[in-house]
């Protein structure tokens, strides 16, 4: 015999709640496990609202009129928010993050080489689009990888991705046409990082509740150390061997990680395998919800505008005198202070509420591009700009899965992130063009309509995410709310 009080799920968690006057006794003649007590409480919460008082003392159901106590602390099938496993997923997905959302971190270093090599003839707007798909494929592919996660977990999905990543990576280094470079790096590859980027952090969402902002952020802030390393082997891989050699050097360091990603990630629930696996309105059933709405759309024009400087800082140092040597390192420099942004920021968030540091964040970034990245004419402006650019838009990338997994159910967290970032997809896949569509000459011309337009993109941003906090659970318009 063991006691159950009724519940339901607040803010997307397992999170139980007293009752009004109502506690449930069950008979169980057998144990079970976390999904097993999660069935049970749901199916007791049916009997007990939808059936006579009769009847309930026919089926073991005892009701009192005293009011149930309320547990503390998280229950017994909720995220423990640490222990050796969780942390070794936080460790493994970290990795995956470093290869992954690194790698494509290094975007601007592509941009600079080809207009200046293999590709000298295509305009920039026309090369922008491989890198472009890779932003868009990385995001866009959540649905299909949450649809998978949540019937099988994340094992093959991460397998998949490595194989799929390190192969674009491999066709790459031996492309020299356009069209290769399309299909290699822009297709093949973010295949496989969105893969390794949606099965990560859905795993590390399944372990963590008080404290997912911070284990987020310890995640996406190997996308960080991925943005430092990449450029700075990249740039200094290719004069001293070749461009091919210099690719399979980073494939390889990749392949090393992956093992350790491999190894390592799980998921804390049990995935059964769903017949069929989903339902295609289960990916539009979160646009009936007015916070799901306004967080989605908060995020897609806060990327729309984020991305910006990690394609084009490089080339605009070099447009205002920087050397192309020194221009090379600034996404490490960018890469350097985000890796501290996708840390400290979300560790605040977990204390004073993840919209408020988003929004907090966000209004910073664009103080940023509009009183260092736009004045900048300077070696040592441009060096400030990405050091502190880095610091405020990496806390954006490591708060955004934060928010989605604040108001949804945890057991839909691969549909429901899915959907989000597939939204938010459209916005990396058009925002570089049409910044280089502003911009014909990355060497000679004007950057004003670029940073005019980053800033404007995310500053619709942050007004959609003040609306969302205002209407999502236990939020308010209140400035000291914790939401």
């Amino acid at each position: 015999m063991h006691s159950l009080s009724s519940s339901d799920t607040a803010n997307g968690e397992d999170t139980p709640r007293g009752t009004s006057n109502v506690s449930i006794e069950i008979q169980s003649c057998t144990g079970g496990g976390p999904e097993e007590q999660h069935d049970s409480r749901a199916e007791t919460e049916a009997l007990t609202h939808g059936v006579g008082d009769n009847n309930q003392e026919k089926l073991g159901v005892k009701t009192h009129s005293r009011e149930a106590p309320v547990p503390n602390g998280p229950p017994p099938d909720g995220p423990p928010d640490g222990g050796l496993r969780a942390w070794f997923t936080v460790v493994g997905a970290f990795c995956g993050m470093f290869v992954s959302f690194g790698w494509i971190s290094c975007i601007g270093v592509f941009i600079d080489y080809y207009k200046t090599h293999q590709l000298r003839d295509i305009d920039t707007s026309t090369i922008t689009w491989i890198t472009s798909l890779e932003y868009f494929l990385m995001f866009f592919g959540g649905p299909f990888v949450g649809v998978l996660f949540d019937n099988f977990g994340p094992r093959w999905i991460l397998v998949v991705g490595s194989f799929f990543h390190i192969f674009g990576l491999m066709m790459t280094s031996i492309s020299s046409e356009y069209y290769q470079f399309l299909l290699a790096q822009g297709i093949c590859s973010p295949i496989g990082t969105s893969a390794l980027f949606h099965g990560s952090l859905n795993s590390v969402s399944t372990w963590f509740r008080r404290r997912r902002a911070l284990a987020l952020g310890i995640t996406v802030a190997g996308s960080g150390f991925g943005g430092i390393v990449f450029p700075i082997m990249v740039t200094r891989t290719i004069p001293a061997l070749d461009f091919g050699w210099a690719m399979r050097i980073c494939a390889f360091t990749s392949l090393f990680l992956l093992v350790i990603t491999n190894l390592t990630v799980r998921s804390r629930l049990e995935h059964k395998r769903k017949t069929p696996l989903c339902h295609p309105l289960d990916f539009f059933r979160p646009l009936r919800e007015v916070p799901f709405i306004l967080t989605s759309a908060g995020t897609f024009f806060l990327y729309w505008g984020l991305f910006l400087p990690f394609a084009f800082i490089p080339t605009q140092a070099q447009r205002y005198g920087m050397s192309t040597y020194l221009a090379s390192y600034l996404l490490a420099f960018l890469n350097a202070g985000s890796v501290f942004g996708r840390i400290i920021p979300p560790y605040i968030a977990d204390h004073i509420g993840r919209f408020n540091t988003m929004i907090l964040t966000t209004i910073v970034s664009i103080i940023l591009v509009l009183a260092l990245w736009l004045p900048s004419r300077t070696n040592a402006t441009a060096i400030t700009f990405a050091v502190l650019y880095g610091f405020s838009g990496g806390s954006a990338v490591s708060l955004a899965p934060a928010l989605i997994a604040q108001i949804s159910e945890i057991r839909e967290i691969g549909v429901r992130s899915g959907t989000y970032f597939a939204i938010s997809a459209f916005a990396a896949l058009t925002g570089t063009p049409i910044a280089g569509a502003l911009l014909p000459e990355p060497l000679s011309g004007s950057y004003l309509g670029v940073e005019l337009f980053c800033a404007a993109t995310m500053g619709v941003g942050v007004v959609l995410y003040v609306l969302a906090r205002g209407v999502v659970p236990q939020g308010g318009w209140g400035i000291r709310v914790k939401v």
